[in-house]
């Protein structure tokens, strides 16, 4: 496979979120020069909030003492914390020949696949980004586009601690319409195989090959 479908790969396991969100500003900046190939990051963070473009902090519904930031991601307020896979492709949809529209339903249909593998059946729901279930939101997605370039992505709750939602209204959705993979499937998910079908689909989907790479935090 060429350099141009190859995909880097940064499996992160944990990082703070903001050191993180610096990673993929330097990413972009470096794609964008087009000294990096598109790359993938999968991580999870600590406890933070974070407001989209769109973001309304009268959406913060109760007093935090968790991090809050405003990012350039479109949506409103989310959650982002342990047991929760989050991904950051760092793609150039230019040379993909990829619009925001056909990138968003990309990332929608790697969490559909993927999620599949544990007898889940997600969907989208027109108009609000993300994957769905049984009129739950299981899956989270924002991104921002610097240049042709995409960066933040998508957010999966896999053995997410859901009250942390109530801190807010994620997305504008009461918190009780989010739902996570361990509580649909009455157990525990091994994030390491929940990861690999994150992958797999991923290399599907994109019709690429994804090449994993070291990174000294």
């Amino acid at each position: 496979m060429d350099g141009k479908n190859k995909i880097l790969l940064y499996p992160l396991g944990y990082m703070d979120y903001l050191s993180c969100w610096n990673l993929q500003k330097k990413l972009v900046d470096l794609r964008i020069e087009g000294s990096i190939d598109d790359c993938l990051i999968l991580v999870e963070h600590d406890h933070v909030l974070t407001l989209g473009r769109r973001g309304n902090r009268e959406n913060i519904v109760e007093k935090v003492s968790i991090p809050i930031y405003q990012v350039e991601r479109g949506g409103d307020v989310t959650y982002h914390g342990k047991g929760q896979l989050v991904g950051y492709p760092i793609i150039s949809l230019q040379e993909r020949s990829l619009d925001i529209g056909s990138y968003i339903r990309n990332l929608e249909e790697v969490i559909i696949r993927a999620v599949r593998f544990f007898g889940i059946e997600g969907y989208r729901v027109t108009n609000h980004p993300g994957v769905w279930y049984k009129e739950k939101k299981l899956c989270s997605i924002g991104i921002a586009i610097k240049k042709w370039v995409s960066y933040h992505g998508f957010a999966l709750n896999v053995n997410t601690d859901l009250s942390y939602f109530k801190l807010i209204k994620p997305c504008g959705l009461d918190s009780d319409k989010i739902t996570s993979m361990s509580e649909i499937l009455g157990r525990e998910v091994n994030m390491n195989l929940i990861k690999e079908r994150v992958i797999d689909s991923f290399e599907e989907v994109f019709n690429t090959k994804l090449e994993r790479v070291s990174f000294e935090k």
